[in-house]
């Protein structure tokens, strides 16, 4: 919920005064193009397109001026989404992590670091392709709460250890994946992410 179009199109009130944090599991993760296979537990299983940070060192309670130090390498990557079992818990008003924290629904991208990347995170584009076509687009200085307060926000309550990834939002476009499909993610103009669903 950073980005004030997403929460528009899934109906979100307007955002708080804190970010909003989930986990997923190692057991999410999905790397070096592996194909991704649709879960049997859901029938509305759609992609967020999200740019990524690499935590390199271990930080707890992080002053957001000194954020930066703690990663050093970004990426474009898909935060899955069982969208029918997230609404389902939210009405119930129960936990979500099971429509987020599957396995392989955090699928990263190649890292390249930060000053590779054009220097500021706050200023990367990024967007997604399936089947060739533009799916989703975004920008981090639409973020509503900027990277280095993300973690530094998430360091109060845990300590981030090297080799973290902080998925950063997403903004609108979100959509369903369905078998067969081919999504490629951006940094710019450089894929970063390339993988089949199957």
């Amino acid at each position: 919920m950073n980005y004030a179009l997403h929460n528009q199109e899934l109906g979100h009130a307007a955002a708080g005064t804190e970010p909003v944090i989930f986990l997923k599991p190692d057991s999410a993760l999905l790397k070096d193009g592996k194909p991704f296979f649709l879960p049997d537990f859901s029938a509305d299983l759609q992609y967020e397109t999200e740019v990524v940070v690499r935590i390199c060192r271990l930080g707890k309670h992080i002053a957001p001026r000194f954020a930066r130090r703690y990663y050093d390498a970004v990426t474009v990557g898909i935060d899955f989404t069982a969208r029918d079992l997230q609404r389902r818990f939210r009405d119930g008003g129960l936990p979500w992590e099971l429509s987020k924290g599957f396995d392989g629904s955090a699928v990263v991208g190649r890292f390249v670091p930060l000053e590779q990347a054009g220097g500021d995170v706050q200023r990367l584009d990024f967007h997604l392709d399936i089947d060739g076509r533009e799916a989703q687009r975004g920008c981090t200085a639409d973020m509503l709460f900027r990277v280095d307060d993300i973690l530094a926000y998430v360091s109060r309550f845990m300590t981030l250890k090297m080799g973290d990834l902080l998925f950063t939002g997403t903004p609108a476009g979100v959509g369903p994946v369905a078998e067969g499909q081919h999504l490629e993610g951006y940094l710019g103009e450089e894929k970063l992410l390339d993988f089949h669903v199957r």
